[in-house]
């Protein structure tokens, strides 16, 4: 099968990808976290482009994390301290940036690996799966407002079980290649978040990032 989406010339396909980027972020959500298995066809058919997917998603609720650890550090604090505010804020900026790239180097990884798993490759098939999949990861960053409960961010491992029901429709991988195809983009995934966490950890002092 053929990961290939045909595309449309001068006007109305400008438009349409226009139109496919204005999508409610908060029913995409939604929808990503309660029916995946129904939202991935419906990304799949919608024309995007990336410029519109990071300015009204992908900016939007990556986010949430930064944004909540910065006040969950700097404002509301631990038992015993807070995390100074140069450093609460170099965190929180990092991370974003860190988890912008990361959303642009999947998609790069998707679409590299299309071709060995038997499908065409198509970048902006790949990075809607760059983009859409790690939303329960931001959603998750909430409860980074409150130190005591940041454990239940991971709850954003969700977004492992996002990545696995988006390849099929969205990359249009067969069946028989569905497993391998998804295990090796998880793994690149997971690697790449928690480099992204590692390096942004740096700027906290040792009690709070543990090394």
């Amino acid at each position: 099968m053929s990961c290939k989406v045909p595309g449309k010339q001068g006007n109305e396909h400008n438009e349409r990808h226009n139109q496919g980027d204005r999508v409610d972020i908060f029913e995409r959500a939604k929808n990503l976290v309660v029916q995946p298995q129904m939202e991935w066809p419906v990304i799949a058919a919608e024309p995007h482009t990336m410029h519109g997917l990071y300015t009204r998603y992908v900016m939007i609720l990556a986010a949430i994390p930064p944004t909540a650890a910065f006040i969950g550090f700097a404002i509301v604090g631990f038992p015993l301290f807070r995390v100074g505010i140069g450093a609460a804020l170099a965190y929180a900026v990092l991370l974003y940036l860190l988890s912008l790239a990361t959303v642009y180097v999947l998609a790069v990884a998707i679409d590299g690996l299309a071709r060995t798993f038997g499908c065409e490759r198509n970048f902006e098939q790949a990075f809607k799966i760059a983009a859409f999949a790690p939303t329960a990861v931001w959603l998750a960053g909430i409860f980074n407002l409150l130190p005591a409960l940041s454990i239940l961010s991971l709850l954003g491992l969700y977004s492992v079980y996002l990545l696995f029901t988006a390849l099929g429709p969205v990359m249009r991988v067969a069946e028989d290649k569905l497993v391998p195809y998804a295990v090796v983009v998880i793994i690149i995934a997971i690697v790449l978040n928690f480099i992204a966490s590692v390096i942004a950890n740096l700027t906290l002092p040792a009690p709070v990032r543990g090394f």
